[in-house]
């Protein structure tokens, strides 16, 4: 894993109300701009202005640009736990729609803004925040996959713990890559695609 960038910590951890909103409004402001001029464009000068704050009001939290960024990635990354996990349906002939849960939350979590999701993948500089989140995000997240794979009768894999590994990177990376590009296939078809592949190996299909 990459080590952190110290230029990207954020200068002013906002105490007060006004100034936490303040703080969103620059967040906010700067993935318009990024989506709609680029990462290169997106200045933090044309942020300012869009959230309607000062330069300087600007760097009072946020010394660059790259901390910016680094911080929508964190928020991008932070709420991303398995919606509904708990509440699953795990009898037997289930499997396949339990995989498509996760799969569909995936997506879900990713079809925001394309374009501001491909800025955060292409530019984002890694801050020990950001690196900090990732870690923090992976292990809850694996231990709810793993928690699925465990339970449901219909499983047949040898290693839940490296299958919840395996399921997580695979269908966290080609999420980020299809809903970041533009797209060839419909987001069904991908769906179901990833869908069929992770039920397969699930089940110990060969």
């Amino acid at each position: 894993m990459p080590s952190a960038d110290r230029r990207l910590e954020p200068r002013r951890k906002p105490h007060q109300v006004r100034a936490e909103l303040t703080r969103k409004r620059i967040l906010t402001a700067a993935a318009h701009v990024f989506a709609e001029h680029g990462y290169a464009a997106g200045t933090t000068n044309r942020i300012a202005e869009r959230a309607r704050v000062s330069i300087g009001s600007l760097y009072q939290y946020f010394p660059n640009k790259e901390a910016i960024l680094a911080e929508l990635l964190i928020q991008h990354i932070d709420p991303g736990t398995w919606t509904g996990a708990d509440d699953l349906d795990l009898s037997p002939g289930t499997l396949e729609t339990t995989v498509r849960a996760l799969i569909r939350d995936a997506i879900d979590n990713h079809s925001d803004d394309p374009r501001l999701l491909r800025v955060m993948i292409e530019e984002a500089s890694v801050s020990q925040e950001l690196l900090d989140t990732i870690e923090r995000h992976g292990k809850l997240r694996t231990a709810q996959v793993r928690d699925v794979v465990v339970r449901h009768p219909d499983s047949r894999v040898a290693d839940p713990e490296l299958a919840a590994e395996i399921i997580l990177f695979t269908v966290e990376m080609n999420t980020h890559k299809f809903m970041a590009a533009p797209q060839a296939a419909p987001v069904e078809a991908f769906e179901n695609e990833l869908v069929a592949m992770v039920t397969r190996y699930l089940r110990g299909d060969r």
